[in-house]
């Protein structure tokens, strides 16, 4: 088991190795838990905001057949009977 020492001024430093197999940097955000039995540290890792713009050709779906308009989709000419 690692253990840590909190200093005079409430701070505590992780060891090396743990903050390499984490990833964790200078400025990552830690949440704290606190729970029956003590504390639980929980990176807290944002989501990145994501440019909508930058997602546009993403998904495309195989074309078959003939192109399709908007209005093959329009529920009123679909009750339609056809002549």
């Amino acid at each position: 088991m690692t253990t840590m020492t909190v200093s005079s001024k409430g701070q505590m430093v992780l060891p090396a190795n743990i903050r390499k197999r984490l990833g964790l940097i200078a400025g990552t955000q830690m949440e704290i838990i606190e729970e029956a039995d003590g504390v639980r540290l929980v990176v807290a890792r944002p989501i990145k905001a994501a440019n909508i713009a930058a997602c546009a050709g993403m998904v495309t779906a195989p074309t078959k057949g003939k192109a399709r308009s908007l209005s093959d989709f329009d529920p009123a000419s679909m009750l339609q009977k056809k002549k």
